[in-house]
């Protein structure tokens, strides 16, 4: 008895198609995963609304995945969309629209959910431990921070404050100028400041950085070492040096577009937004006095995964 899935998780900058197939015994095999830059923000996050190129580049994308679902004839669909979707004055029109062209029903889920599916993600990547960590999911239009270990959630919520978000309001030049590098940090402190109040609770000890930026990162760091063993085989749970962070977090903000593009482990679709997502890493280090930093490959989609797998074990 085998079970074929399809998880969509449509983020604000990046779209995540899986289809894995699970046996009795648990054993999974991916058969797909994919991630396409939509870029559903663009030109139309800071104004509430996704704005027409992004509309059409989201449907296009969303056709070609149903395209492969229907190849692997798969019999559960889940569709996730998150922080653009659920703040977007035409986000109703556009999951009608979706369902017209694509048949695919999108559930829209809020900040709460987000963060508890990307809990369950983290965890099944086999990161978390008896310690309490930090999990942090940075995507363009949302950040979510769970205070957990690997039985339980101590604390978790979603924050506005996106790659997307930070970028349209403190991504001025290129390279980044101090001033607004800093204007970042304090525009941070005061969004965070209910995760501040959690981490004086909880005290976590670990950062754990979910999937997107810090894989990318962790690419970086590796490919810098000449290890690119990652393209082949991406691991579920990584290490992050904290010296290595910090030595790619300051030649970020050192470097243009160009030069950025031209580091080894660099993606195109991040070339931009890595700068601001990266001090919101070091940011977060700093001021919560974090000296470790774990990565999971895996987020929101695998967490959606393992919680469809609990329901069907009920």
């Amino acid at each position: 008895m085998k079970n074929r899935f399809a998880l969509i998780d449509m983020g604000t900058n990046t779209f995540h198609l899986l289809i894995t197939e699970v046996d009795k015994n648990g054993n999974q095999q991916d058969f797909v995963k994919t991630k396409v830059p939509v870029r559903l923000g663009q030109g139309g996050i800071s104004n509430g609304a996704i704005a027409p190129e992004a509309y059409e580049r989201a449907i296009r994308t969303l056709k070609d995945f149903r395209k492969q679902i229907d190849e692997y004839e798969v019999e559960t669909v889940r569709a996730m969309a998150t922080s653009m979707v659920r703040n977007a004055s035409n986000g109703d029109d556009f999951i009608k629209d979706i369902f017209k062209w694509t048949d695919i029903q999108v559930e829209v889920i809020d900040g709460d959910k987000e963060a508890e599916f990307i809990y369950y993600g983290v965890r099944s990547a086999g990161v978390l431990d008896e310690q309490t960590s930090l999990v942090m999911d940075i995507g363009g239009g949302s950040v979510e921070f769970i205070i957990c270990n690997k039985q339980e959630i101590f604390w978790k919520r979603s924050f506005e404050i996106g790659a997307q978000r930070l970028m349209d309001q403190f991504f001025k030049q290129d390279p980044i100028a101090p001033e607004n590098a800093e204007a970042e940090k304090s525009y941070l402190k005061e969004k965070l400041q209910p995760l501040t109040e959690a981490v004086e609770q909880y005290k976590p000890t670990v950062l754990v950085g979910s999937s997107g930026t810090f894989d990318t990162l962790c690419d970086i760091d590796a490919q810098s070492k000449g290890d690119f063993s990652r393209q082949q085989n991406q691991p579920a749970a990584s290490v992050l040096p904290i010296g290595d962070f910090y030595q790619i977090h300051h030649d970020l903000l050192r470097k243009n577009h160009e030069e950025r593009l031209a580091i080894p482990g660099m993606l195109e679709m991040r070339v931009d937004m890595i700068v601001l997502a990266s001090i919101a890493v070091a940011f977060v280090l700093e001021t919560y006095n974090l000296q470790e930093i774990r990565v999971s490959a895996y987020a929101l989609k695998e967490g959606v995964l393992q919680k469809v797998l609990e329901e069907e074990r009920v």
